[in-house]
């Protein structure tokens, strides 16, 4: 498994536990760091995720909203909401990472994190945001 697959995997895991707890960012990013020390490549990567997506989750988070038909995201399962967090992101701020490339990922993190319908779901509602935002 390369390093960003891991950043990514971390920085789900990350904003999964902010998102249920509340905690504060930086020091769920510090305490996950602490219990699973990274490479410096993945805990870069890692940490530009989960500081891009709180930096802009209300710019992230209307997207999401806009793109998934009939869905809010209070009514989405938190490790979907957050996978197209991450992906959304990736999309809006990440430009030198081919838009295939971002939902590929986000497309196999919701199959080993999320339900069955995980994959299906998080595909539908990024494509839909990836023909909008990055040509």
């Amino acid at each position: 498994m390369g390093n960003r697959r891991k950043a990514r995997e971390a920085a789900l895991q990350i904003l999964y536990q902010v998102d249920l707890s509340k905690n504060n960012p930086k020091e769920a990013l510090r305490l996950y760091w602490v219990e699973h020390p990274p490479t410096p490549e993945i805990e870069e990567f890692g940490n530009r995720l989960v500081e891009g997506v709180m930096r802009n989750q209300a710019e992230i988070d209307k997207l999401i909203e806009t793109h998934s038909t009939h869905w809010k995201l209070g009514r989405m399962a938190c490790v979907d909401r957050n996978i197209l967090r991450t992906a959304v992101c990736e999309l809006l701020y990440f430009h030198d990472i081919p838009k295939s490339v971002t939902l590929n990922e986000a497309i196999e993190l919701g199959k080993k994190f999320g339900t069955e319908d995980s994959g299906a779901f998080i595909n539908g509602v990024l494509d839909n945001i990836a023909k909008e935002v990055k040509p």
